[in-house]
C-alpha cells in the first residue's frame, strides 16, 4: 500500500469512529489485530477490538477532530493526532464517576498497515488530564 492510500486507509478509520460505525472498524483491522489499549493491556483479535469499541460506546460519546495523519515513505507505518471531544456517559471500571461531563484533550493514534488491513492500532492521551476535566477540577 502506498503511503497515500495508507492516509485514506487512516482517514476512513476516523471517519469511521466518528460515525460510530464499529462493524465498519472492524472490517478494516486484520484478524488478529494487536490493539494497545491507552495505559491499559495489549488486546488481540478482531473480535476483541469490536467488543472494547461497542463496550466503550456504553461509557463514552466522543469525535475525533483537528485531524493530522502521517504516514512512512512505506505506507506501512502511520500516525494521527487528533482532538477528542467528548461526553462522559456511564462510570467506566475504576474510573471517576460520570455525570454526562464534556471533555477535550489531545490523542495520537499510531497503526502498522499490511497490505490492505491495520495490524496494529496504538491510542496514547494524557489519562491525568480526561480525569480532572470530568471531576471538574
Amino acid at each position: 500500500m502506498s503511503a497515500e492510500q495508507t492516509r485514506k486507509l487512516i482517514e476512513t478509520y476516523i471517519d469511521r469512529f466518528n460515525e460510530s460505525d464499529w462493524d465498519g472498524m472492524a472490517a478494516m483491522v486484520g484478524e488478529d489485530v494487536a490493539h494497545d489499549v491507552n495505559q491499559g493491556d495489549r488486546q488481540i483479535g478482531r473480535d476483541a477490538f469490536h467488543r472494547f469499541l461497542v463496550e466503550n460506546s456504553r461509557y463514552y460519546d466522543e469525535q475525533l477532530g483537528d485531524v493530522v495523519i502521517m504516514t512512512d515513505e512505506t505506507g506501512n507505518r502511520a500516525a494521527a493526532e487528533v482532538t477528542v471531544r467528548g461526553r462522559y456517559l456511564e462510570t467506566a471500571p475504576d474510573q471517576p464517576e460520570a455525570s454526562d461531563q464534556s471533555y477535550s484533550l489531545s490523542a495520537g493514534l499510531f497503526f502498522v498497515v499490511d497490505g490492505d488491513t491495520i495490524s496494529r492500532v496504538t491510542i496514547y492521551y494524557n489519562m491525568a488530564d480526561w480525569q480532572r476535566q470530568v471531576r471538574g477540577a
